[in-house]
C-alpha cells in the first residue's frame, strides 16, 4: 500500500513500488492507497485505513504487507499483530531485493551488514520469547540476560566482524585501485537510476556479457573492464548499483565497493531513461545521492539512453562553453555509440588549463604519482617546505587530482585560486561548469 502525506498518492510511485515487488519476487493481489496530513505514530496510517488493510489482505489470502513508506518498528510491529501477517516497509524489501541480487563475497557482506542494522531497531519488547532469562541455580542466580539482550549482543558481535571484514577487502580494493592510479589511465563510471539502462550500456561499450534484464536493480555487483576509444585513449569502465528514490540511507552507507567506483572516477557517465516522463526528477535523485557520496563536484556527461522508443536519431549536445554535455543513444540498438565513444575521449584528452600544485610533505605518494605520469614541468620547494608542481592538465584531471590529500591548487592559468574545502576545487567557474 501507499500513503500521500500531505497529496495523494503518485501513480508513478505506485507503479514503481510495484515493480520493486515483483523485483523482489512478490505477486502483488491488491493496492490500497490514501491519504494523510501527516502520519498516524500506531500504524503510520490511520486506524480506518488499517482495518481495511486487513480486510483486503483476508480476501486476498495475502502472505505479505508492503509499504511504500519506511515504517518505525513500533509502526511495523502494531500493523502486524493488526493483520495478522508479516509486514515489510520500502527499506526493508529494498534490502531483500539486494540480498537477492549480490553476487560477489563483498556484496554479500555488505548486504548482511545492512540487514542487521535495520533488523537492529527492530528488536523492540513486544515478543514472549525475547524477554527470557536464564533459570536458577548454581552459577545462574540473579537477574540473568534476557534474550533480547542476547539477541543485541549477537547482532552487535556479527556486525563487528563483517564491518571488520569489509575493511580489509576495502584496503584491498584501495591497494588495486592505486596500482591503477599509478599508471595514467582514466576511469569512467556509468551512474544513474535504476533500471536506466547503464549494464546495457557497459555490455556495449565494453563487449563484457554482463547480466542486463527489465527489472530494478538488475545489478549490484561493481564490474570494472578497460577499453580502447578513439585516439587510442585506454580508460577504465565501471558499472555501478542503480539509484532510486528514497534508498535506504544503511546501504548507501554499507555499497561502498560500488559507490567509491563512482567517487573516484575521472569522470561521470549519467545514464538517463529519456523514455521516462520523470526523467527530470531522476537525474535530481542521483545528483542528489552522488553528493551525499562525495561525487557530486565529478564532471560528468549526460547519457539520454532508449531513443528508440521515442524515436529520435542520436545526437550530441554541447554547453556554453562548447564541453560534450548531452549524448543520446540507444545502447540496445548500438545507436549512438560511436559518438558517445568520441564525446567521452574529447572530454578527457582535452587540455585547458596550467596549473601550480601545492603538495604539503606527507603527500610523497601523491608526488611520485604526478612523477609517474609525466605530469610534472617544473618542481621547487616553498617557504614552508612543501612541493610546489608546475603542470597541464585538462578539466576532469584537473578536479581528479585536487581531490587528492594534502594537494592544493595555488594558481590556474596564472590567476590565483584556492580549494574551499581543502578535497575539491570549489572557487573555479571553468570547472563547475565541466560538471
Amino acid at each position: 500500500m501507499r500513503l500521500g502525506i500531505g497529496a495523494p498518492a503518485d501513480p508513478e510511485d505506485t507503479q514503481e513500488f510495484e515493480q520493486l515487488a515483483r523485483s523482489a519476487g512478490a505477486i502483488p493481489v491488491a493496492s490500497i492507497g490514501g491519504r494523510r496530513d501527516k502520519p498516524d505514530p500506531r500504524f503510520f496510517v490511520g486506524t480506518g485505513k488499517a482495518d481495511e488493510i486487513k480486510a483486503a489482505a483476508a480476501a486476498a489470502n495475502a502472505d505479505l504487507v508492503l509499504v511504500d513508506h519506511r515504517l518505525s518498528p513500533s509502526q511495523e510491529r502494531n500493523l502486524e499483530k493488526l493483520v495478522e501477517r508479516r509486514v515489510l516497509d520500502r527499506s526493508g524489501l529494498i534490502l531483500d531485493i539486494f540480498a537477492q541480487r549480490a553476487r560477489s563475497h563483498e556484496g554479500k557482506l555488505e548486504v548482511e551488514l545492512a540487514q542487521l542494522k535495520h533488523l537492529a531497531t527492530r528488536l523492540v519488547r513486544g515478543w514472549t520469547h525475547l524477554e527470557r532469562q536464564r533459570g536458577g541455580g548454581i552459577g545462574n542466580r540473579g537477574p540473568g540476560e534476557t534474550q533480547l539482550e542476547t539477541d543485541r549482543r549477537l547482532i552487535g558481535k556479527r556486525v563487528k566482524t563483517l564491518t571488520e571484514r569489509l575493511g580489509k577487502i576495502k584496503q584491498q580494493r584501495e591497494t588495486g585501485r592505486q596500482q591503477r592510479a599509478e599508471i595514467p589511465v582514466p576511469s569512467l563510471a556509468l551512474v544513474g537510476y535504476t533500471n536506466a539502462g547503464k549494464s546495457t550500456l557497459f555490455r556495449a561499450l565494453t563487449g563484457n556479457d554482463a547480466y542486463i534484464a527489465d527489472q530494478l536493480f538488475a545489478t549490484l555487483d561493481p564490474t570494472v573492464r578497460r577499453i580502447v576509444l578513439p585516439g587510442n585513449t585506454q580508460v577504465v569502465v565501471a558499472d555501478t548499483v542503480g539509484f532510486i528514490r528514497e534508498l535506504p540511507h544503511d546501504l548507501v552507507a554499507a555499497f561502498q565497493s560500488t559507490l567509491t567506483e563512482a567517487r573516484e572516477a575521472t569522470l561521470l557517465l549519467h545514464v538517463v531513461d529519456v523514455s521516462d516522463p520523470r526523467r527530470e526528477e531522476h537525474i535530481q535523485e542521483v545528483n542528489r545521492v552522488l553528493t551525499e557520496i562525495g561525487a557530486g563536484d565529478l564532471p560528468q556527461i549526460l547519457v539520454f539512453n532508449k531513443i528508440d522508443r521515442i524515436e529520435t536519431p542520436p545526437r550530441v549536445e554541447r554547453d556554453e562553453e562548447g564541453r560534450v554535455s548531452h549524448v543520446w543513444v540507444s545502447a540496445a540498438r548500438a545507436q549512438g555509440l560511436d559518438q558517445l565513444r568520441e564525446s567521452v575521449a574529447e572530454r578527457l584528452s582535452r587540455v585547458a588549463h596550467r596549473a601550480t600544485l601545492r603538495l604539503a610533505v606527507s603527500a610523497g605518494e601523491v608526488r611520485a604519482r604526478l612523477y609517474a605520469a609525466e605530469l610534472v614541468k617544473a618542481e621547487r620547494i616553498g617557504e614552508d617546505g612543501a612541493f610546489e608542481i608546475d603542470t597541464e592538465l585538462s578539466e576532469v584531471e584537473l578536479l581528479k587530482w585536487a581531490r587528492e590529500p594534502g594537494l592544493e591548487v595555488l594558481t590556474l592559468d596564472g590567476g590565483a585560486t584556492c580549494t574551499a574545502t581543502g578535497r575539491y576545487l570549489q572557487s573555479t567557474p571553468a570547472l563547475r561548469a565541466g560538471k
